[in-house]
């Protein structure tokens, strides 16, 4: 039996709908009902009441419910236990962070949150989205940064989890200029002549952001997709490199902007999305001191900012 089985079936009591609770577990609805149903298995019995709607559990079900609350919560507390025997552990901020953010955002905002702080020691690990914020729910970070779209919510519970947001991040396309500094390739192209198009991997969170901005442009876009990846450093490089037109967050331009490496394949603000860039933190007794003053001080510092 593994503890994830549970963390399910709580989503699920909690949420009384297979496909909220999947959302929340960001996990796909097939892949989280053969979860439920391998916990059955293992306790060899119903667990959920499939005869009605919305979903209800069996009387077994509620039973393991209850446990399910003792057993996670005392795993919680075992694991923030055996974290306070390490060193770094007790004053290390953990950060789990999106790859991009990592590589554009945090170096710049931990200078500015120094500056007004002093000194801070942090840990960061750089994940894909979804296992970032799996390593938020369970209890393998201290604080999840992340972006956030519309098109593309982390569903994490508002009562279980707080949020901060910390800024905005424009996504846009860019690309090589020619000498005369315009953009190599013209957005939207041709049928006769797409766009090279240097694109996320499937299932990338800033390529479904994309593909949400190609969905609102509207009209026809020609683009070939001649290279993908889900690192949108790798993409830059690409672009800086002539291969085509990235999308790209613009603090990851900057300096290739400034130095003429780069421009924006298309003035139109059509072009572009806006994402915002939250900081999330478990709410309950979780999060140790050194993790929690820096919270406090992220949270006097943001309602400081002029709005």
């Amino acid at each position: 039996m593994e503890t994830k089985w549970l963390e399910d079936f709580v989503s699920l009591a909690q949420t009384r709908s297979f496909s909220r609770a999947a959302q929340l577990r960001h996990v796909t609805q097939p892949a989280f009902s053969r979860r439920i149903q391998s916990l059955e298995a293992w306790a060899g019995v119903d667990l959920v009441d499939r005869s009605s709607y919305p979903t209800r559990l069996t009387e077994a079900g509620k039973t393991l419910y209850a446990q399910a609350l003792e057993i996670l919560q005392a795993l919680q507390t075992t694991r923030a236990l055996l974290r306070q025997h390490t060193a770094v552990a007790k004053d290390t901020i953990e950060f789990a962070v999106p790859h991009t953010l990592a590589f554009t955002f945090v170096p710049a905002w931990l200078s500015r949150l120094r500056a007004a702080l002093g000194p801070l020691k942090t840990r960061l690990v750089a994940l894909n989205v979804h296992d970032a914020v799996l390593r938020l729910t369970e209890g393998g970070c201290d604080l999840l940064l992340a972006y956030h779209h519309p098109s593309q919510p982390i569903e994490l519970d508002p009562a279980r989890y707080d949020m901060l947001p910390l800024g905005r991040e424009v996504l846009a396309p860019f690309c090589r200029p020619d000498a005369q500094g315009r953009p190599l390739m013209a957005l939207p192209g041709s049928a006769r002549a797409p766009v090279p198009y240097l694109a996320y991997a499937p299932g990338a969170y800033l390529g479904r952001v994309v593909e949400w901005v190609l969905r609102q442009r509207g009209g026809a876009v020609h683009l070939e997709r001649v290279y993908e990846t889900d690192m949108a450093e790798s993409l830059k490089a690409m672009a800086i490199e002539g291969h085509g037109v990235a999308f790209l967050p613009a603090s990851a331009v900057q300096p290739a902007l400034a130095d003429g490496r780069l421009v924006l394949a298309s003035g139109d603000p059509g072009w572009q999305g806006e994402l915002d860039i939250r900081l999330y933190r478990a709410r309950g007794d979780r999060l140790k001191p050194v993790a929690q003053r820096f919270w406090d001080d992220v949270q006097r510092l943001h309602a400081a900012l002029p709005a």
